[in-house]
C-alpha cells in the first residue's frame, strides 16, 4: 500500500505540518514524530474528504463569521484605547504624587534623595545640603577615600546618607529606556506574524560551503542585477516557492561563536556541509559541537555528490558517532545529497530548510520598534561608519534613531543586499545602514529609540558601564576559584574543552571527567579534538564559559593572547590522572597549587647538526622571550609536546652562554634527546613556588 509524507499532505491541504500532526493525533489517533513521518494513502484520502466538508461548512457560514470578526476587532480597539487612557491617567497620577511627596519630604525630618547607580561626591553633598569637606570626612571614617569629583556607588551613598539623617532611593528609569534595555519579548501575541528563517552555513574547510552559497545565490537571486553582481553585505535573502530565506554569509563557526559570546543568538537553522567523498572532519565536529551548545537545529547537506568517490551512507554512519541519526535511518536529522557544481538537490535542500523552519514556528511582530543584531561593520572613507544589521523584530525606517551596543546614530540611508536604496526593513531582513557615530562590533544588539538625544544618553551610559566592568573585570570560571564559585551558586555546570595528542586520550579524559559530576555541579565536555590549542578553542571557551584542558599539547601564540584577553583558563598536563585529580580537588575546594609554570621564551630550530660523541646539536633562533642555561625545556612539533627535559648545553657561537635573548641565534642540545628536527619549537620554562598568605 502506497504512503505519503506528512509535509506533502499538509501542502495539499494548505495547512502547516505542525497543525496536521496535531489533527492526526487528536482526531485520528495517528502518532507521527515530525513532518518527515509517513501515513497510509487510505488515511490521507479520508483526511482530505473531511477537510473538503469542513471548507464547505465554512463557506456557508462565511457572512456571520465576517460580522463576528469585525465585532472582535472593534472590541479589541476599544480595549486598546481604554488601556492607553489608563496609562495616561496613571502617568498624571504619578506626577501629582511626586509633587506631593516632594512637599511632604521637605517638611519631614528625614530627607529622601534620588540618585542613579553612581553619584559624584560633589553632587551628593549638594543633594544632602552639606559641605563637601564634611561628606569627604564621613567617607574617610567609612574607609572610603574619595575626592570631590570621584563617583561612589549606590550602597556607599546609602550608608553615608544615613549619617546625615537622609534616605537614598534609586531614580525611576525612563520608560522608553527601560523598554529598550529589557530583551524579553513584549506580550503582543495578536500581532505576531511568520518571519523568514535565518540560516548559517558551517562545515570543514574545502567541503564546499562557499560553493554551495554561490550555487544557491545564482539559482535563486534574480539575474536582473547590474552585471549579475550582488553587493556583499554579509547577509542576503533568497526566495523559494514564494517564501524568503535569509543566509548569513559569514566565515563559519568563528562568527557563530563570536556572536554567541556577545549574547546574540541570531541563527535559526544551521546547514552543515559535509563532503560526500571526505566524510566527517575535525572542523565538522567543531561545527556540530557549536550547534549543540547553542541548541540550534541542523540540516545536513551532503555535498560533492558528483565526485566519483561520493558515499553518502558513509557520511550518515559517521554522523551517528556524534549523536546525529539521519531521518531515513530512523532519526530526526534531515540529510540532503547535493552538488554545488551540478546544482543537484539545491531546491530540495531549501525546501527542507523551510520545513524545519515551519516546525519551529518562527514569528515576529513587525508593528513595533525595530531591534536586532549587527552582522558586519566597517569604516568607509567616503561614507563613514557602515553597518550590516539583521532586523529580528519590529521594523526600522530611514530617519529612525537607534542605539547599537555603545554607539548610536540616526539612519541616514538604508540599502538591501542587492545594493538598492530602501526606506524600511522588517523581521529577518538584512540591511546596510549609514549614520552611526562609530563602527559597532559584530554581534552588538541594536534598538530603535524615540530620538537621537535618548540614543546618545544611553550610549554614554553604556560606555561608562563598560569602563566600570573592565576595571572590575568580571570573573570567568577558573580552577583556582572554582570551589568558591560553586559555593556562591555561580557555577551549576562546569564546561570543559579537551585537546590532546591522540584521540584515545580525549575519550579517556571525557569519560573520567564526566564521572566527576555531583549534585552541586555537572561536568560537561563540550568539545574534544586532536591537535594544538587554537584561538577557535578559546573563542568557544569564552562563549560557553569553559576551561580548556590540554593533554600533551600546547596553546599557539594566538590562543595564548586570546586566552589572556578573554580571561579563559588553560591547563596543560602530561599525565591524565593529574588532570582528573586537579578538577576533582578544585570541585571540593582542596586544590592547592604550590608551583606555577612560567614560560621564559620560545626558540625555533633552523638547522640540525649530528656530532659524533656529542649527539644532536640544534641551530636555533629565539623568537620570543629568552632561553636560559638552567631552564627546563619541552620540544613541540605541530603543536604537540613530544619530549620534556633539561638543556644539556647552550652556546652563542663557540662560547657557553647563560642565556640568549629574543632576536638572537644560539646552539643547544637537550638531555637524553637526539631526535630534534628542523621546524621544531623549543619552549623554555621554569617552575616558580607560589608564596601562600600567612594566616
Amino acid at each position: 500500500m502506497s504512503k505519503i509524507r506528512v509535509y506533502e499532505l499538509a501542502k495539499e491541504l494548505g495547512i502547516s505540518s505542525k497543525e496536521l500532526i496535531s489533527i492526526l493525533l487528536d482526531e485520528f489517533g495517528i502518532e507521527v514524530k515530525n513532518h518527515m513521518g509517513v501515513i497510509e494513502e487510505e488515511d490521507a484520502e479520508l483526511i482530505k474528504e473531511l477537510f473538503s466538508e469542513k471548507e464547505k461548512e465554512k463557506s456557508a457560514d462565511s457572512d456571520d463569521s465576517i460580522e463576528e470578526k469585525y465585532e472582535d476587532l472593534a472590541e479589541e480597539n476599544l480595549k486598546k484605547s481604554i488601556k492607553v487612557t489608563k496609562i495616561k491617567n496613571k502617568n498624571k497620577e504619578n506626577k501629582t504624587q511626586e509633587n506631593t511627596n516632594d512637599d511632604s519630604e521637605n517638611s519631614a525630618v528625614e530627607k529622601v534623595i534620588e540618585i542613579d547607580e553612581t553619584i559624584t561626591v560633589k553632587e551628593l553633598s549638594e543633594k544632602l545640603g552639606k559641605p563637601t569637606t564634611e561628606v569627604i570626612k564621613q567617607l574617610i571614617f567609612m574607609g572610603v577615600m574619595a575626592a570631590i569629583n570621584q563617583e561612589i556607588d549606590f550602597d556607599t551613598a546609602e550608608k553615608l546618607a544615613e549619617k546625615f539623617d537622609a534616605l537614598v532611593a534609586k531614580k525611576e528609569k525612563d520608560i522608553d529606556k527601560e523598554s529598550v534595555e529589557q530583551e524579553e519579548e513584549e506580550e503582543e501575541d495578536d500581532d505576531l506574524q511568520k518571519r523568514p528563517p535565518i540560516i548559517t552555513v558551517m562545515g570543514h574547510v574545502d567541503h564546499g560551503k562557499t560553493s554551495l552559497l554561490d550555487a544557491i545565490r545564482k539559482a535563486k537571486v534574480t539575474s536582473t542585477e547590474a552585471g549579475g553582481i550582488t553587493q556583499h553585505i554579509g547577509a542576503y535573502t533568497v526566495t523559494i516557492n514564494g517564501e524568503k530565506i535569509t543566509f548569513l554569509d559569514t566565515p563559519g563557526h568563528e562568527a557563530f561563536t563570536a556572536m554567541r559570546a556577545r549574547g546574540a543568538q541570531i541563527t535559526d537553522i544551521v546547514i552543515l556541509v559535509v563532503a560526500a567523498d571526505d566524510g566527517i572532519m575535525p572542523q565538522t565536529v567543531e561545527a556540530i559541537n557549536h550547534c549543540k551548545a547553542a541548541n540550534v537545529p541542523m540540516v545536513v547537506a551532503i555535498n560533492k555528490m558528483d565526485r566519483p568517490g561520493a558515499n553518502p551512507d558513509r557520511v550518515k554512519q559517521e554522523l551517528t558517532e556524534h549523536g546525529l541519526v539521519a531521518e531515513d535511518w530512523g532519526g530526526d536529522i534531515i540529510c540532503v545529497p547535493v552538488s554545488a557544481h551540478t546544482k543537484e538537490g539545491i531546491d530540495t535542500l531549501l525546501e527542507m530548510v523551510l520545513l524545519t523552519a515551519e516546525m519551529q514556528e518562527l514569528k515576529a511582530n513587525a508593528n513595533r520598534n525595530g531591534k536586532g543584531t549587527v552582522v558586519e561593520s566597517k569604516l568607509d572613507k567616503g561614507r563613514g561608519a557602515v553597518a550590516t544589521l539583521l532586523v529580528q523584530n519590529g521594523t526600522i525606517h530611514v530617519g529612525d534613531s537607534i542605539i547599537v551596543g555603545s554607539t548610536y546614530g540616526r539612519i541616514r540611508a538604508m540599502f538591501d543586499d542587492k545594493g538598492k536604496k530602501i526606506k524600511s526593513a522588517g523581521p529577518s531582513i538584512p540591511v546596510e545602514i549609514l549614520g552611526l557615530s562609530e563602527v559597532p562590533a559584530a554581534g552588538d544588539r541594536f534598538h530603535q529609540v524615540k530620538d537621537e538625544k535618548t540614543a546618545r544618553e544611553m550610549a554614554d551610559k553604556r560606555k561608562e558601564k563598560l569602563r566600570a566592568e573592565y576595571l572590575q573585570s568580571t570573573h570567568k570560571v577558573s580552577l583556582e576559584d572554582l570551589y568558591n564559585q560553586i559555593q556562591e551558586g555561580k557555577v551549576k555546570e562546569l564546561n570543559i574543552i579537551v585537546k590532546a595528542d591522540v584521540q584515545g586520550s580525549i575519550e579517556a579524559l571525557k569519560q573520567s571527567l564526566q564521572k566527576l559530576s555531583n549534585e552541586e555541579v555537572k561536568v560537561r565536555v563540550i568539545h574534544g579534538a586532536v591537535g594544538a590549542i587554537t584561538e577557535t578553542d578559546v573563542t568557544l571557551a569564552s562563549a560557553s564559559n569553559a576551561i580548556i584542558i590540554g593533554f600533551n599539547v600546547r596553546p599557539d601564540n594566538n590562543a595564548t593572547a586570546a586566552a589572556d584577553k578573554e580571561a579563559v583558563d588553560i591547563k596543560t598536563y602530561r599525565v591524565i590522572y593529574n588532570a582528573i585529580d586537579d578538577i576533582k580537588s578544585a570541585m571540593i575546594g582542596m586544590l592547592e597549587p604550590d608551583y606555577k609554570e612560567v614560560v621564559l621564551g620560545k626558540v625555533q630550530v633552523r638547522q640540525v647538526y649530528k656530532i659524533s660523541n656529542v649527539g644532536t646539536i640544534a641551530g636555533c633562533y629565539v623568537t620570543d622571550g629568552k632561553i636560559a642555561r638552567n631552564s627546563s625545556v619541552r620540544v613541540i612539533r605541530d603543536g604537540i609536546v613530544i619530549f620534556e627535559s633539561e638543556l644539556a648545553s647552550l652556546k652563542r657561537f663557540k662560547d657557553d652562554a647563560k642565556e640568549v635573548a629574543e632576536g638572537y641565534e644560539c646552539g643547544l642540545s637537550i638531555e637524553k634527546f637526539n631526535d630534534i628536527k628542523e621546524g621544531d619549537e623549543i619552549e623554555a620554562y621554569t617552575m616558580e613556588e607560589i608564596k601562600k598568605d600567612k594566616l
